[in-house]
């Protein structure tokens, strides 16, 4: 995840002082797009097992630790999918 931060932060810096187009238009590159869903799939890895570990750790009722953590999953597949949409939305061009 370290590797990708500071591609990451070279994107944004790129995306500075630019209007929507602009920022669309980096965006929808190829290469930044593969930067960026790589690093959505890392994020939402490491919010997923994160998470998963201060829920088994500090829930202690077995059904609720249970359904904390399938919600957990849940949560963490729609953000990286939501995201993953967006990334390709923004570089087909549509």
């Amino acid at each position: 995840m370290a590797l990708l931060i500071v591609p990451v932060i070279v994107v944004v810096l790129m995306l500075l002082g630019r209007n929507q187009a602009g920022a669309a238009q980096i965006l929808g590159s190829l290469p930044i797009a593969i930067i960026l869903l790589l690093f959505i799939v890392a994020s939402a890895w490491h919010m997923k097992i994160g998470m998963q570990v201060v829920i088994e750790d500090y829930v202690h009722n077995e059904k609720l630790k249970l359904a904390s953590v399938m919600a957990n999953n849940f949560f963490c597949i729609a953000v990286a999918l939501a995201s993953i949409y967006a990334i390709l939305k923004l570089s087909s061009g549509v």
